[in-house]
């Protein structure tokens, strides 16, 4: 169920988000990604790509992935340098993608391979 949710919104994400959107779509789900299973501190984490990877990823071209990353960071949303990303105002970085996390359904995923249960 948890993998046609999130295919359902990468459809919606590539289909339907402007540039702006989509990659601020991927930066969202991958920070909560790394924040549920513990690789986030703060609000920084690594996030070892290229613009040539988000490009491929967000349907863009390298120089668009850029300017886009170049405009959030201008509106105070990131900071992303060598490989570390920082989400400077997740909030407002969750607006402008439009994110909600709850179709990757982090509060169940993995439960039943808790040892502690």
């Amino acid at each position: 169920m948890t993998k046609a949710a999130i295919q359902r919104e990468w459809i919606v994400n590539l289909g339907q988000r402007d540039a702006i959107e989509r990659l601020a779509h991927l930066f969202c789900e991958l920070f909560f990604r790394l924040r549920a299973v513990g690789l986030v501190s703060g609000n920084r984490c690594d996030i070892p790509l290229t613009q040539t990877d988000l490009a491929e990823a967000t349907g863009m071209t390298p120089v668009h992935v850029n300017r886009m990353i170049q405009d959030l960071r201008a509106r105070g949303l990131i900071r992303w340098k060598g490989g570390e990303f920082e989400a400077l105002d997740l909030d407002g970085l969750c607006d402008v993608a439009m994110f909600n996390p709850s179709y990757l359904h982090l509060d169940r995923e993995g439960r039943g391979l808790d040892a502690q249960d």
